[in-house]
This record gives structure tokens, C-alpha cells and sequence, in this order.
């Protein structure tokens, strides 16, 4: 008998401190509740005792979590429609807030950020232009968003808002057309810009082309003229001064090269008078035969 009761006595021992002890991860935050009323709002990691069947331990990750936002619809500036994919990374920073505002419902927790980054997007693309959404300021959106949902996340839901990222932006079916449309007739029209000035450039090269052409050919006929005289000069001097050494043999030599060029052709026809110096070395040829 004594050997049930000191066995029922370890079960009862045994039984109290499993309710009484639990434990905290370091990637865990918890709160105590008792009879329902939060008496501990931050329970740091590590060994804690709890009153059993008086307090009540919620257990919460504190790692960063990950909310998938569904596309939304909205307007930039010049009231242009987009579709915007986004998500957002947070994790639990005020426990004792958290637990207050979802009742310890991470699901909750999600649906409230996905709400209040709607309202931010909105906002923020509301007050951009489709350029500037798209490319020109989509990261400093995204910064502004962020910082704006941490004035209001961490006082209301106890969460931090660590990034806000866009996975798509998309056009309407109803506005794709058009705004397609409207890019191609732009891009068009720059093309044409630029086929302009490349033709005006063009001629302007092509005329500068022509007049160095201009130039460099009037050079180079000064330049053979120039030679071409200095050739026919140095020619005259070289035969004044063969003509000078010995008349007769160049007379006689101008006379072979005239009978050449002038007895050439058998069609031609030429009149002269026997008698004439023209014929002086012909004559003097058949006289001496």
C-alpha cells in the first residue's frame, strides 16, 4: 500500500512540473495568460514556470514571415490602371501587441498587413506617373511604403515591416492595346527624329566630301600641270642643246619623225610641192642612190 501511495505521489509530482515548466526557443516569443487575461506580455527564450491550470502559454515563430499579397487594381497618376503583384517580409516585434490585435492568429496578423499594403500602394502609385512606377521610382516606392507601414504596424499589429517588393506589374486587357499603341507611335516618332538627323548629318558629311574631292583634284591637276610644264621645259632645253651641238643631225631626225607620223595612215592625202624643203632628205636619199 505504501508503495502505490509513494508511486501516486511521484505521478502527481511528475504530472505538476510538466504543466508547470515549459520552454522558450530562441526563434520563439510568448505570452501568459491566466484565466484568459495577458499577465506576461514578452516571455524571453528559455526555462519558465507557470502556474498549471492557471496560466496558459501562447507560443509564437518570431522568425521572419512572408505575406503573398493577391493582385490589386490601381490608378497612378495620370489615372492609368495597373496590376500590381506584391509581398511583404515581417515578423512579431511587440508580442504582447500582437496578441492583443490578432489573438495570437498569425492568418490575421497577414490579412491586416495585406490591407494596409493595398492602402499604401495605392497611395503610392496614386501619386507617380506610369513611368515612374514602372522604372524610374519603383525603389524608392517600395522604401516610402515601407517606412510608412512601420509608423502604423508596429503601434497596431506589434509586427515589423522589414521589405515590401512587387513581383509584377501588368496592364489591364482593356488598356494594354492603347497603351501599347501609344508606345509604339512614340517609339516611331523618335526613330523618324533620328533617321532625320542622321540624314541631315549624312549630307552634311557627304558635302563636306565633295568639296575636299574639289579640292584635292584641282591640287593635283595644278600639281601635274606644274610637273607636266617642268617636263616639257627640261624637254625643250634638252633638245636646244642637241640642236646646238649638231643642227643637221637633229633636223635630219625631226624630218624622220614628221615622214612617220605623216605617211602613217595609206588613206591619207597630202599635196606638197615637190620642190619643197619637206622632201629636202628624201631627195637627197634618191640622189646619192
Amino acid at each position: 500500500m505504501k508503495n502505490f501511495v509513494i508511486v501516486g505521489v511521484l505521478f502527481v509530482i511528475i504530472l505538476v512540473a510538466g504543466n508547470a515548466l515549459f520552454v522558450v526557443k530562441e526563434t520563439e516569443r510568448a505570452v501568459m495568460l491566466q484565466f484568459g487575461e495577458l499577465v506576461n506580455a514578452d516571455i524571453a527564450p528559455g526555462l519558465h514556470v507557470k502556474i498549471p491550470w492557471v496560466n496558459t502559454v501562447r507560443i509564437f515563430d518570431a522568425r521572419i514571415q512572408t505575406e503573398d499579397t493577391a493582385p490589386e487594381r490601381f490608378l497612378t497618376l495620370e489615372q492609368k490602371a495597373l496590376e500590381v503583384d506584391s509581398y511583404a517580409k515581417w515578423r512579431i516585434i511587440d508580442v504582447g501587441q500582437f496578441y492583443v490585435s490578432t489573438r495570437g492568429n498569425t492568418a490575421t496578423a497577414g490579412s491586416l498587413l495585406a490591407e494596409r499594403i493595398n492602402d499604401g500602394l495605392r497611395d503610392q502609385i496614386g501619386a507617380r506617373t506610369l513611368q515612374e512606377v514602372v522604372a524610374g521610382e519603383r525603389d524608392q516606392l517600395m522604401l516610402d511604403l515601407t517606412a510608412e507601414l512601420n509608423e502604423a504596424t508596429a503601434a497596431d499589429i506589434g509586427i515589423e515591416v522589414i521589405d515590401v517588393r512587387v513581383k509584377r506589374i501588368d496592364l489591364p486587357d482593356d488598356v494594354r492595346s492603347s497603351v501599347y499603341e501609344r508606345m509604339i507611335t512614340e517609339r516611331n516618332r523618335e526613330a523618324q527624329q533620328l533617321r532625320s538627323s542622321g540624314e541631315e548629318l549624312a549630307i552634311g558629311i557627304r558635302a563636306d566630301a565633295d568639296r575636299q574631292a574639289v579640292i584635292y583634284e584641282a591640287e593635283a591637276y595644278r600639281d601635274a600641270e606644274r610637273t607636266r610644264g617642268e617636263g616639257d621645259a627640261t624637254a625643250t632645253a634638252t633638245y636646244a642643246e642637241a640642236y646646238t651641238k649638231d643642227p643637221e643631225f637633229f633636223a635630219f631626225t625631226r624630218s624622220l619623225n614628221s615622214y612617220r607620223e605623216t605617211f602613217n595612215s595609206k588613206g591619207d592625202v597630202l599635196l606638197l610641192d615637190p620642190g619643197s624643203d619637206y622632201f629636202k632628205y628624201l631627195k637627197d636619199g634618191l640622189s646619192q642612190q
